[in-house]
């Protein structure tokens, strides 16, 4: 099976789905962020491994107790997914922390900043012409 193969996309929304109703609803670590997310996973075309890709929306010890309590589930986590997910073989999930969403986010800041900026010099300059036009 190819990385790409429509078969291999197919498996991965699926892990994806199972992996994220696991993470929120059947662990009981209390180390894990109740704002966990999965972002993405890519299972290796053998089904021998799987990166997941998480996201934890809070600060940086958050993010890294949320992983060291995902890595120590990760036994119960798999037996789960080879119950709901019917694979050959059941990967070895390894989870990784993604810092995509808050990136945006800060992104998406620091344009509405620059925006707020542009706005409001341009308010200025509207206020500084007609006071000019009223001498």
């Amino acid at each position: 099976m190819r990385k790409n193969s429509i078969k291999n996309t197919r498996i991965n929304g699926e892990v994806l789905k199972e992996l994220s109703n696991i993470i929120r609803g059947e662990i009981k670590d209390p180390r894990i962020h109740p704002m966990t997310s999965v972002v993405a996973v890519e299972v290796a075309p053998d089904l021998k491994s799987c990166k997941a890709y998480i996201s934890v929306l809070g600060d940086e010890a958050a993010q890294k107790d949320t992983l060291a309590g995902l890595k120590s589930a990760e036994g119960y986590i798999r037996t789960k997914l080879a119950h709901t997910v019917n694979l050959r073989n059941t990967p070895q999930i390894r989870f990784i922390l993604d810092q995509s969403i808050e990136y945006g986010v800060n992104m998406s800041k620091l344009i509405n900043d620059v925006n707020k900026d542009v706005v409001r010099e341009a308010e200025e300059e509207q206020e500084r012409a007609t006071d000019s036009e009223e001498l």
